[in-house]
């Protein structure tokens, strides 16, 4: 038989005169000093709210498996996925519950008549979102009222969820927003709505002005969220606005997918600021392996393997139809790679294409025709030199291959910080949302990448292609880059490391989370 519980009193047997065992009880204590000392032998429990995209909902895992590590239940409350209309992210949350058996992971009940979170072309669509958001509140609070003695002693949304601050505060529960983004991008937010005065130009008027922010590079107007780039009295810019403001006075700090070396400026500005707490804890990445579902290796690593150190050049755009390119663009790209004479491993999805009929919407995820998208003879004259992948490669095994030499990327930042913690530099191609900016962070203050220019005309073509891939792979500038990104990694390791800057913001939070408990 097991153990009898600690909570329970103990229980003693003793003789009585006439020799027949009896059962004496000890007192028992107060019914208010059991509840009290078990709730203190309870794992404190972490409520975690992601968002509803690859990109978002990958680093709250992994700042959940931090989390277990040092001693924490997990509970990640999820709005339903099969609102998202993007696959790649429903097919995610499968893979990560299942490989995540220590997390509990609850789906919100669905709410009636979802608005769209995606527009008929498949564009995020900020004002649908943010309705979505709002309607599953009620849902939050009942679940977050429905756990067991304790409750949460935390609850941690994504930056596009703020409005879930107004369930914590209901409940007395502190409050934190987890920024999957850099440090730059947060400043760039927190401080927008306090440099641009009502009778000031608005964003889009500004064009191509360079921005000048305190701890970062000049940063053109243009390279800012869509959703700022629209007539300041639309609803969609007041939105954006209003969600700066709210990270500010709703949350008890953030939480930033960085490092305080990766971003030292800003970093140092931030804190001169009267903004609210914030915590590097970054670069939190999945390690290489940690995705492998099935003991046989993808054949692009297969490939890889057969490669010399450092020879290949990997091209990916991320996990979304947004970046997918046209077909025009493809053939340059294609027609880049061969001249440039380096071996490639670049992964392809279908091109992007006009379509009006409401029965056949666009299907980002349709399987490419390579034969039709690629100039003629492209895939048996290069089977010496590359290796093309359809729709997905696992790219942080990729990056950490030996073979791979540099990363052609969208720069999507939970693709730079893989770049930068497998040691590898990067071509910059940036396609939508905060990549713009990223690009500037990485190529003007990290110096760890180069940009393809041709991505401001809407086409990158074949001699830039070419030209760039030659840079980083021939020149002594492309090796700068690599002693850059190598000095960036090891970094990045001591960050985590015993008494590293993210370790302790990491536990520097833990703390504050444990001061902000009601008595």
């Amino acid at each position: 038989m097991g153990q009898s519980s600690s909570l329970l009193p103990s229980i003693k047997r003793a003789r009585g005169r006439s020799g027949d065992h009896s059962t004496v009880y000890p007192p028992v204590p107060p019914l208010y000093k059991l509840a009290r000392k078990f709730k203190a032998t309870m794992k404190k429990t972490m409520v975690l709210y992601p968002g509803l995209s690859v990109s978002h909902f990958l680093p709250m895992m992994q700042f959940a498996d931090e989390l277990i590590d040092r001693g924490y239940a997990i509970t990640v409350a999820l709005i339903d996925p099969v609102f998202q209309q993007h696959i790649a992210f429903p097919a995610t949350v499968d893979r990560v519950i299942s490989s995540k058996p220590a997390i509990r992971f609850h789906r919100l009940p669905r709410v009636e008549l979802p608005p769209a979170i995606t527009t008929k072309d498949n564009d995020f669509s900020l004002l649908g979102y943010l309705d979505l958001v709002r309607r599953h509140n009620e849902c939050l609070h009942d679940f977050l009222c429905s756990m067991p003695p304790g409750g949460a002693h935390a609850l941690v949304v994504d930056p596009l969820s703020v409005e879930a601050l107004d369930v914590a505060k209901r409940l007395n529960v502190p409050g934190y927003v987890f920024h999957p983004g850099n440090a730059s991008a947060l400043a760039i937010h927190l401080q927008l709505p306090l440099i641009r005065a009502e009778d000031q130009p608005s964003f889009r008027e500004l064009g191509d002005t360079p921005l000048e922010l305190p701890g970062l590079p000049p940063i053109p107007a243009s390279y800012l969220y869509e959703e700022l780039l629209e007539d300041p009295e639309s609803e969609v810019y007041k939105a954006i606005m209003d969600l700066f403001h709210r990270d500010i006075q709703d949350s008890n700090g953030f939480l930033l997918n960085t490092s305080e070396s990766l971003e030292a400026r800003v970093v140092n500005a931030l804190r001169d600021a009267a903004l609210p707490l914030f915590y590097c804890v970054g670069p939190l990445v999945e390690k290489a392996g940690e995705r492998r579902e099935t003991a046989e290796r993808h054949e692009c690593l297969v490939w890889l393997d057969l490669q010399p150190d450092r020879s290949v050049v990997f091209l990916c755009f991320g996990s979304v139809g947004i970046g997918n390119h046209s077909k025009e663009q493809l053939k340059e790209i294609a027609v880049g790679l061969e001249k440039s004479g380096h071996r490639f491993l670049w992964v392809v999805r279908a091109p992007i294409v006009a379509n009006d009929d409401p029965e056949k919407p666009y299907n980002p995820w349709a399987d490419p025709d390579l034969e039709a998208l690629l100039p003629a003879g492209f895939l048996e004259r290069t089977s010496g030199q590359g290796a093309v992948v359809k729709q997905w490669a696992p790219q942080v095994d990729v990056l950490h291959h030996r073979a791979t030499g540099a990363f052609v990327t969208h720069c999507g930042w939970n693709s730079v910080l893989e770049g930068i913690t497998a040691g590898v530099p990067m071509l910059c191609w940036p396609l939508y949302s905060e990549q713009k900016m990223n690009k500037v962070l990485m190529v003007e203050d990290m110096g760890i990448a180069v940009e393809m220019v041709g991505w401001q005309q809407g086409l990158v073509t074949a001699e830039e292609v070419e030209a760039k891939v030659r840079l980083v792979m021939e020149s002594e500038a492309g090796n700068q880059l690599r002693a850059r990104v190598t000095t960036h990694k090891e970094a990045a390791a001591v960050a985590w490391g015993d008494g590293g800057s993210s370790r302790a913001a990491f536990a520097e939070f833990l703390l504050d989370a444990d001061s902000r408990q009601s008595h």
